[in-house]
């Protein structure tokens, strides 16, 4: 059994009607748009930002449920889709999860407003059956998120990212969704703003460990999806350079950010860089980084007692961290 289904065992019902019910949140009287998401539903992911709702909702509630938790992760599954479609229009991207991303289908304009459409859908979830607290811990997440791209925008044209900057970014890119799922699975069930509060902590630890893996895969041969080098391309300063541009000498901190700035398209000086970075301690730094984050999501768990909940929470833990993709 593959470990995202290990994972999802004790959940699996409440995975199979959240199906029924995500493909419900979406339909609309046009055609176009019942194609379109239905097209979205086929391609569907791991599902792991739904699954993160259901087994914190589970673990803090003693294997309690409400029908809030399936809106809460309604919620998150609409405004999530809808980032990644205007993500594709914004990085002219023809793919996704193997997939023709939803612009190369339907061009720039329908696809950004199936995104618009889909914002939509998920904010009216929560308006109209008075969801509110799980409309603002959704509506944080995605100002984080707008805020988290346009800083790594901003500093992508300087390559002045520090080590706290490039964690504020990742924080806001990509830990404070899982934090929103986390903590609208609490709220879901009632939990207290001190669980919530916990639990979105929780959340952000495991996101920013996940985005750290991502970042190391740029530095791994394994067949990921990716090409080896694509951050270097892309001009993103990940941590395992920011590390090494930090402890190199003056005269190789020029030549990594001169590799970068004007060199991130030859084949050669890219895969350089990724043997400096290597030879530097770059990989090492940055995996105790991820493991620190790691630690510290364990840490929350062990305020809770053990149930299955938990145990698959500790398994999606070490999967962030384990995972080949």
């Amino acid at each position: 059994m593959k470990p995202v289904e290990q994972i999802k065992l004790p959940i699996a019902k409440e995975m199979e009607l959240f199906e029924t019910k995500f493909k419900d949140s979406m339909l609309s009287k046009i055609p176009l748009l019942n194609r379109i998401t239905y097209y979205i539903v086929r391609r569907k992911g791991k599902q792991m930002r739904p699954m993160f709702v259901f087994l914190v909702a589970k673990m803090v509630s003693n294997g309690g449920f409400d029908e809030r938790t399936y809106r809460g992760a309604s919620v998150v599954e609409l405004i999530h889709t809808a980032t990644l479609v205007h993500d594709d229009v914004v990085d002219d991207s023809n793919r996704r999860r193997g997939f023709f991303s939803m612009n190369a289908l339907w061009k720039n304009k329908i696809a950004v407003l199936v995104g618009d459409y889909l914002l939509s859908k998920g904010l009216l979830l929560s308006i109209d059956n008075e969801d509110f607290d799980l409309l603002k811990l959704i509506s944080i997440a995605v100002r984080e998120m707008s805020e988290g791209e346009l800083l790594q925008i901003e500093k992508a044209r300087k390559l002045d990212i520090t080590e706290e900057v490039y964690f504020e970014i990742i924080r806001q890119k990509t830990a404070t969704l899982i934090a929103a799922c986390c903590g609208i699975g609490a709220a879901s069930v009632g939990a207290n703003n001190e669980t919530v509060q916990q639990m979105r902590k929780f959340g952000e630890y495991i996101g920013i460990a996940f985005q750290i893996k991502d970042d190391l895969f740029d530095y791994t041969e394994d067949k990921i999806g990716k090409p080896t080098g694509i951050d270097i391309k892309e001009q993103k300063m990940t941590l395992p350079l920011i590390y090494t541009l930090n402890t190199c000498s003056p005269k190789e901190k020029s030549w990594l950010i001169n590799s970068v700035k004007k060199h991130n398209t030859n084949k050669k000086r890219v895969k350089e860089v990724i043997a400096f970075v290597k030879q530097n301690g770059g990989l090492e730094y940055t995996t105790a980084k991820m493991h620190d984050y790691k630690n510290k999501a364990l840490a929350i768990l062990n305020n809770y007692p053990d149930s299955d909940y938990k145990n698959s929470l500790l398994q999606m833990i070490d999967y962030v961290v384990e995972r080949k993709i």
